[in-house]
């Protein structure tokens, strides 16, 4: 699975942990606030997105998108402390 983690975080010290926390998963930064990973694996991401979640604040916003997941792409917003899932289908392919 492919997934990129884009950043905005409203502290130095959210930044820092976030960053040093991300290589730890398999994360390459690939720009100023996007890491990228095409071997990370659910659980591995699911225990991320705790530890991320120790480390931010409501200043803070987190994008994930996952490709594929069941197909379809999957994008995970943190906001104002919560997590927020949005499923995006591709409308001409079929459920099998």
């Amino acid at each position: 699975m492919f997934v990129s983690i884009v950043l905005d975080l409203g502290s130095e010290d959210a930044r820092s942990s976030i960053y040093n926390l991300l290589p730890q998963y398999g994360f390459e930064r690939v720009q100023k606030s996007c890491f990228e990973s095409a071997t990370v694996k659910e659980k591995d991401l699911a225990a991320l997105k705790r530890d991320i979640d120790k480390q931010t604040d409501s200043y803070d916003t987190v994008r994930i998108y996952q490709y594929p997941v069941e197909g379809s792409l999957v994008i995970t917003l943190l906001k104002d402390n919560k997590w927020r899932r949005i499923i995006v289908r591709d409308p001409g392919r079929t459920r099998e």
